[in-house]
């Protein structure tokens, strides 16, 4: 055999044999539905008061919602099958009895994206101390590695930002299939059909001392988004606008978005005199800069589909926002 012949095929050779060591060496694609997690326990564990204690924490009902919920969606798994596509799963916390009493969160174990968190302990009580004591932590980290998940998804398909940008100074991560429902000077209202319903988000800025021109400033962000609906959304008969539901006090939160004074509520939505309603989410930026108060809603109506996963993905649009200088 020709010498510079061998000498080529030996290159091509080590050329392939590398890349496919750095393909092995890359960590596999987390994969699993939004909001879904896989719990690694045994059965003997899983149906007793350990098991008990990680549904009461990790399915408990998901606040805001008319309808009852789960925070996460579970499935159990016993130890001896962690492997394969359950080791794929971006969010694994792994409950077994060992000799030592440890939680651990360990970052991109088997795959990337991925949190896996490690409780062990000598009996049940130091298991469920730890369950107790970190249950908090979990649920915050979880929840911030999916709406990361989320927004990755949008970017792979987003609107043309330009009219968001050029009206409010904003930049926002919006997936295609929104149309402009409506439009003025200081309102956008998004909106997208889905089969069984639809999606809405809604941008306003109002004055910052309508909102913070007292100490009740959920009541002025009620006020404010009740207004919104009376100007904005109607039903199709007469006095049909939207407001938020009276029956039901809706949840406040302090929060941060993009770095500012942030006010977070959730809530149900209806129209007066008439029989739609659905779950919403309000978040009323602080804009000091500006002197305004920035307010994205995102909200839904989806009478016969289960509604947590449309109220996430119109978080994650939102917390998208960086309002531009």
């Amino acid at each position: 055999m020709n010498k510079n012949f061998f000498l080529f095929l030996s290159a091509i050779a080590l050329l392939f044999f590398s890349c496919k060591k750095q393909e092995d060496n890359l960590p596999r694609k987390a994969t699993g539905k939004i909001n879904t997690i896989s719990v690694i326990i045994d059965d003997q564990l899983w149906n007793g008061e350990i098991g008990e204690s990680i549904r009461n924490k990790f399915a408990s009902p998901v606040i805001g919602l008319p309808e009852e919920e789960p925070l996460f969606t579970i499935n159990q798994y016993p130890v001896k099958l962690m492997e394969g596509f359950m080791t794929d799963s971006r969010t694994i916390i792994v409950v077994k009895k060992d000799t030592k009493t440890k939680f651990e969160i360990r970052k991109n174990q088997y795959a990337s994206p991925q949190n896996v968190f490690h409780i062990s302990g000598k009996t049940n009580g130091e298991i469920l101390e730890l369950i107790e004591k970190n249950a908090s932590q979990i649920i915050q980290i979880i929840k911030e590695t999916e709406i990361a998940e989320s927004q990755r998804i949008n970017r792979l398909s987003l609107m043309n930002p330009v009219i968001i940008r050029n009206k409010f100074q904003i930049s926002l991560q919006v997936p295609y299939g929104y149309l402009y429902a409506l439009q003025s000077s200081k309102f956008l209202w998004l909106k997208k059909e889905i089969i069984s319903g639809n999606t809405s988000i809604l941008i306003y800025e109002v004055p910052i001392n309508t909102i913070k021109n007292s100490s009740n400033i959920i009541e002025n962000i009620i006020k404010t988004r009740d207004s919104i609906g009376n100007l904005y959304i109607r039903g199709t008969e007469a006095d049909t606008q939207m407001i938020t539901e009276e029956g039901y006090s809706p949840y406040f939160f302090k929060t941060k978005i993009n770095g500012k004074e942030a006010f977070e509520t959730k809530g149900t939505w209806e129209l007066k005199n008439d029989f739609m309603s659905g779950p919403f989410v309000n978040y009323a930026i602080i804009d000091q800069k500006r002197n305004r108060v920035l307010i994205l809603e995102g909200f839904c109506y989806s009478p016969s589909k289960e509604e947590r996963d449309l109220i996430h993905e119109l978080e994650a649009v939102i917390k998208s926002i960086v309002i531009l200088n």
